[in-house]
């Protein structure tokens, strides 16, 4: 029986179409996520504005809360890249790879590769700038074009590792949360998912310039200039180099082997990077120590916080589509709106999951084309629960897929507007506009695929 659609329900649906066809045309939607949260308060409230202005901020409360330990391993993270970077660790920890790089075939791979393994550990804008200033003109050197470095950076960094976030769990956190399923079954799919979709991408994206590739024309088309090493390195930043990508890759092993997920996982390796923080402030700064430390905490969350600022405000609007996170914003007896209306949804209109697989799939993409990727994740993920959960979908499967679609081209791959990408196209000296041309016709083939897989695991 189909749950009844009351006034609270049309106006969630109303903004709900708002914010889509805003992320359509690329304006923001922090305001109508708001206004809706305040508006649905009021209706749901029978217009008591004092307790409508405090779900409001409940709600911003409420999403926070649920993101806060994401933000903070994050920002741990990029504070501990910065501690590597006042003494020359981060140089130390990737130059090895730089033999690897003389071939401009393999090189495509192996940068990718690298760019992937670096995006999952440290986040893919800092990485981008970590592999991109040291190993990218290495490979234009090689002979790789730029347009070809780029394009691996950005695919298998922003679009492959990102889209899946299997060590930080940034992007599973915040879509497990508006589906209202366990992170654990979103983790697993979403590494299924990005892996097929960015695989595919980035053979496709191969044989697009293996003529390029081939002919070893990169170094004289590019004015990058080599990052030089320093000229002495104390024995402290060479220990922290061999050090931190030891100890990561241990871990990583360690939580496989245990079973540990979620925030356990988080923890671990938030208290790792912090504890790298530490030993890295006292080793390089001394006497220094007690300010610098403070100056790579603060570093980090500064760069968290712009990534999760606008996230806050639009997941607190979208939890309340799911029953459990509307009824700790709205209070006792509240809907789960989304819910409902899917429901209401699947009841008039039957559908299978061949459509409802591809319709979550281009609701991620144009969900991501306000360039951030993860302001898309609450709508994909209440939109997964809202459509999975009646036709007896695979919530997590299908949530995943959302997750996959929305950073891929927001995250970004796909919007040249996009500060992933824009970072991307910014090391490797090539134009943002034209790398995002490249990588469509690659990424859609990857995203077709996954949806396809998807379709089969559900």
């Amino acid at each position: 029986m189909a749950p009844e659609i009351g006034p609270t329900h049309w106006a969630f649906l109303i903004f709900v179409i708002a914010v889509v066809v805003a992320m359509i045309l690329r304006r923001g939607v922090v305001l109508l996520a708001a206004l809706g949260t305040f508006v649905i308060a009021m209706i749901f409230t029978g217009g008591d504005l004092v307790s409508s202005l405090q779900k409001l901020f409940g709600s911003f409360m409420e999403a926070g809360t649920g993101l806060f330990d994401i933000m903070l391993v994050i920002a741990m993270m990029v504070g501990m890249l910065k501690t590597m970077e006042s003494m020359g660790s981060d140089y130390l920890m990737v130059a090895p790879i730089k033999k690897l790089l003389q071939n401009p075939t393999s090189a495509f791979f192996i940068l990718g590769v690298i760019m992937y393994v670096c995006a999952l550990f440290f986040w893919p804008t800092p990485a981008t700038a970590l592999v991109g200033v040291i190993l990218v003109p290495v490979a234009v050197k090689a002979g790789m074009p730029a347009m070809a470095a780029a394009m691996t950076v950005n695919i298998l960094g922003h679009g492959m590792a990102l889209s899946g976030d299997m060590v930080l769990q940034g992007a599973p956190a915040i879509t497990s949360g508006a589906a209202d399923v366990p992170i654990e079954g979103v983790l697993s799919s979403g590494a299924i998912l990005s892996i097929t979709a960015g695989v595919v991408a980035i053979i496709v994206a191969f044989f697009m310039v293996r003529k390029e590739l081939a002919e070893g024309k990169g170094a004289e088309e590019s004015a990058l200039v080599e990052a030089q090493p320093r000229e002495s390195y104390s024995g402290g930043a060479r220990l922290i180099a061999i050090a931190v990508p030891v100890v990561f890759i241990v871990l990583v092993v360690f939580m496989a082997a245990t079973g540990i997920r979620g925030g356990a996982a988080t923890g671990l390796l938030g208290g790792t990077a912090a504890f790298f923080i530490i030993i890295g402030s006292l080793i390089s700064h001394s006497h220094g120590a007690l300010e610098r430390a403070g100056e790579y905490i603060r570093e980090g969350l500064m760069f968290s916080i712009k990534i999760f600022a606008v996230v806050i405000p639009i997941a607190g609007f979208f939890y309340l589509g799911a029953p459990g996170p509307a009824e700790a914003i709205l209070g006792e007896g509240a809907p789960g709106l989304l819910f409902d209306l899917g429901e209401a949804f699947a009841a008039a209109i039957p559908v299978t999951d061949i459509p409802v697989a591809f319709g979550v799939m281009i609701m991620g993409v144009i969900t991501g084309l306000d360039g951030s990727g993860f302001s898309g994740l609450p709508l994909v993920g209440s939109m997964a629960r809202a459509l999975g959960g009646p036709l007896g979908i695979e919530v997590s499967t299908l949530a995943a897929l959302g997750q996959v679609g929305s950073v891929f081209s927001g995250g970004g791959t796909l919007t040249a507007w996009a500060f992933g990408l824009v970072a991307t196209a910014g090391v490797a000296g090539v134009s943002p506009l034209e790398l995002a041309r490249k990588n469509f016709i690659p990424v859609a083939c990857g995203l077709f695929v996954a949806t396809i897989l998807a379709i089969i695991m559900m």
